[in-house]
């Protein structure tokens, strides 16, 4: 991509409201697009409740909850729990979308119909873990209150562009990171099911990616100082729930998302598509950020390296315990 648009980016030129304004038909034509492709589902189509029976409670027949009731593996279990927790903060979600690009026109549609499609995600994976009897359902509703109850805020709140940029690529991580659960959940049921949210995320992630390209055509110095910051910056907006550090050094173990998939399936792919690096006819600052950018996926390519040597000897040791 070559742009010698004129350097608009200074922030006394673009402020959100003129940007919000500006991509405005971008908006409603990816809002038609994704109409288009987009095809509805039915949450409960997804769930074996053949499998469901009472918990103890009202019901005096109740089976009490034990780890071994669901086919579902350890790694499978924990990944399942925080992609849902994530799920489950839905409203604040929407509160942080709705009053940053509006609840009118081709914006405020887009922004309705993207918290109703991710409503789904919610409905579907909490159904599944009950009826399966995958985890323990008082200790799921418990991290719901705690995480819920903390509220949430977005790294990006302060910024338009920052936003569109973060999404572009969390929508890209949440779907590998819904794929890769449902892989390694040992659940043929549940691998469909989360491959059918994870259709639903990337198409989510197409709007986004698509309007950020547009961003820089309007913008590139501010947009690209956006993508970088983000990008550095970069967390899932599960981070805050109980337990996350823990969680995520896990599925990293596990490779339902680490270091080497966050640069290789969601980093690089978004800055592939908009040739980021490739952006020509930038300003000093938009130049510095490209460079910078550039720097960093470079330096977080060799961090991944490391992971992938460590992560390798893992396992060779693992496979020599098991033949002793």
């Amino acid at each position: 991509m070559t742009i010698t648009s004129p350097h608009l980016g200074s922030s006394d030129v673009w402020t959100d409201a003129r940007l919000l304004y500006a991509l405005e038909e971008v908006v409603e034509k990816e809002l038609n697009r994704h109409l288009k492709v987009a095809k509805d589902w039915m949450p409960h189509e997804y769930v074996p409740w053949s499998d469901a029976r009472n918990f103890p409670g009202l019901f005096e027949d109740g089976e009490a909850w034990e780890p071994q009731q669901s086919k579902v593996t350890d790694i499978g279990k924990i990944a399942l729990v925080v992609n849902l927790l994530t799920e489950d903060n839905l409203p604040s979600y929407h509160h942080e979308i709705a009053s940053l690009f509006g609840r009118d026109g081709a914006w405020g549609t887009w922004v309705h119909r993207w918290t109703a499609e991710e409503g789904r995600h919610g409905i579907v994976m909490r159904d599944y873990l009950l009826a399966s009897r995958a985890v323990d359902p008082d200790k799921l509703e418990q991290f719901r209150m705690a995480h819920m109850a903390e509220g949430f805020e977005s790294d990006n709140r302060h910024s338009m562009l920052h936003s569109v940029a973060y999404v572009a690529f969390q929508e890209l991580a949440t779907r590998i990171s819904h794929r890769n659960t449902g892989h390694q959940s040992g659940d043929p049921v549940c691998d469909r099911m989360l491959a059918r949210i994870a259709t639903d995320e990337n198409l989510h992630m197409v709007f986004y990616r698509n309007l950020l390209g547009a961003a820089f055509e309007l913008a590139p110095d501010l947009t690209m100082q956006a993508v970088r910051d983000v990008v550095v910056g970069f967390r899932m907006p599960g981070h805050g729930m109980p337990g996350f550090e823990r969680a995520a050094a896990q599925m990293a173990i596990g490779e339902i998302y680490n270091m080497r998939i966050h640069h290789d399936d969601v980093l690089q792919p978004v800055l592939r598509y908009l040739k980021v690096l490739d952006i020509d006819g930038l300003g000093p600052e938009g130049l510095k950020a490209q460079e910078e950018l550039g720097l960093y996926m470079g330096g977080l390519d060799s961090e991944a390296s490391k992971f992938d040597e460590k992560l390798a000897a893992r396992k060779a040791r693992m496979v020599a315990r098991g033949k002793a």
